[in-house]
């Protein structure tokens, strides 16, 4: 395993420890009547932002509040986390391309599963709304997108990487580059 391929590992596992300290997604609502925007920030163990406000806003719609103790997830994905990033740095001191392979497919399904929960999970507080809320509106639903904007009543809900997912995107694409990157090879013409 080449230098380069090594730093690249390195500095892509450092970035995955972000995650333990800035948040990986946001969730932003912005309407007219609240200016500076409602916020919902989710870390890799719990979320922060203006949640009752969010909860107080989702309760007219008939939303499920949003709790934090409720996701299993929070529980299980620094250790799974923490897992992955120990074998990236795994791969770099072993010199070990079956340790850089298994941290990239590593990533790849945690990406893979992660996406697939959070979609779920605006899915239900989306669609699964109290037949006997204080606001309905016929066939409305109130699911957030995935990623990017969508216009939901008079409210633009966002959601979007936020730093430590920016970072953490970022460590998997030097993952993605030491694993596939191959350098030329100066040609030497002289004869």
């Amino acid at each position: 395993m080449k230098s380069l391929t090594r730093v690249l590992i390195l500095i892509g596992a450092t970035l995955m420890l972000s995650a333990y300290f800035l948040p990986l997604w946001h969730i932003l609502l912005d309407a007219p009547q609240y200016p500076e925007g409602l916020e919902l920030k989710i870390w890799l163990s719990g979320l922060s932002g203006n949640i009752n406000q969010i909860n107080g806003l989702n309760h007219y719609i008939g939303m499920k509040f949003i709790v934090a103790d409720d996701f299993k997830e929070f529980k299980i994905l620094p250790y799974v986390f923490g897992l992955l990033t120990l074998i990236g740095f795994a791969a770099a001191v072993a010199k070990s391309r079956k340790l850089l392979w298994a941290w990239f497919i590593g990533l790849c399904l945690f990406a893979i599963v992660g996406f697939s929960d959070f979609y779920k999970w605006e899915y239900d507080y989306g669609h699964n709304l109290n037949p006997h809320a204080a606001i309905k509106i016929e066939g409305m639903t109130y699911q957030p997108p995935l990623f990017g904007y969508k216009q939901l009543l008079n409210f633009t809900a966002g959601s979007l990487p936020d730093t430590g997912g920016i970072l953490v995107g970022l460590g998997g694409v030097l993952a993605a580059a030491a694993l596939f990157y191959k350098p030329r090879l100066s040609q030497n013409k002289s004869k």
